[in-house]
């Protein structure tokens, strides 16, 4: 079983930034692929954010050029910058992992763009 815990959400004004940080249970680079997704009030699930174990990236459209996903070796992290941000960005953020046919899934983290 693998944990993935989220930090880093919070309340941000239209156009400030944030960081959120998933720490994981196992090392971070044997998973196939990690990412970051999202789910708004009475939406679906979306992709955010993903990165291969190559290190190729992925974006929605809606988030490309104000986000940018990262991992980090030395803290084991998974980690998603995010700039210019909008009240249609507001949502509960997941953090995702997969190896082979599993995916695991964070608890995830509340992030609020209101003025």
């Amino acid at each position: 079983q693998v944990q993935l815990v989220e930090s880093g959400g919070g309340l941000v004004q239209p156009g400030g930034s944030l960081r959120l940080v998933c720490g994981a249970s196992r090392r971070i680079f044997s998973f196939d692929a990690v990412g970051w997704y999202r789910q708004a009030p009475g939406k679906q699930r979306e992709l955010v954010a993903t990165i291969t174990k190559g290190g190729t990236t992925t974006y929605a459209e809606s988030v490309e050029g104000r986000y940018s996903i990262s991992r980090d070796i030395v803290m084991n992290t998974i980690n998603l910058q995010m700039d210019s941000l909008k009240p249609e960005d507001t949502a509960v953020y997941y953090c995702n992992s997969k190896l082979g046919p599993d995916s695991f899934w964070g608890q995830g983290t509340q992030v609020t763009v209101s003025s």
